[in-house]
Parts: structure tokens; C-alpha cells; sequence
């Protein structure tokens, strides 16, 4: 017996992974340069091993 979910996280997740895949694949420079966008936004820091 499965419950009528509202929203499914698992789907979205799928969904969302896909979409990047799409927009990712074989760029692998537009990756890094967004990357580099979103940890000047965010101000976050490159962890060091």
C-alpha cells in the first residue's frame, strides 16, 4: 500500500541530476568556472586536503 506522496524528493533529485548531466557533459570548463561563481557568491572556500 503506497501513499499519494505531495512531493517526491527522490524524483526531484533524478530530475535535477539529469538536467546537470545534460548541461555538463563534455564541458567540463563551463563546470568549474560556475563552481567558481557560486563559491564567490556564497563566499565559500575550497576545502585542502
Amino acid at each position: 500500500m503506497k501513499k499519494k506522496k505531495s512531493y517526491d524528493a527522490v524524483a526531484e533529485a533524478r530530475r535535477i541530476k539529469e538536467e546537470m548531466s545534460l548541461k555538463y557533459f563534455g564541458k567540463f570548463d563551463l563546470l568549474l568556472k560556475e563552481l567558481k561563481e557560486v563559491r564567490k557568491r556564497y563566499k565559500l572556500r575550497t576545502q585542502k586536503a
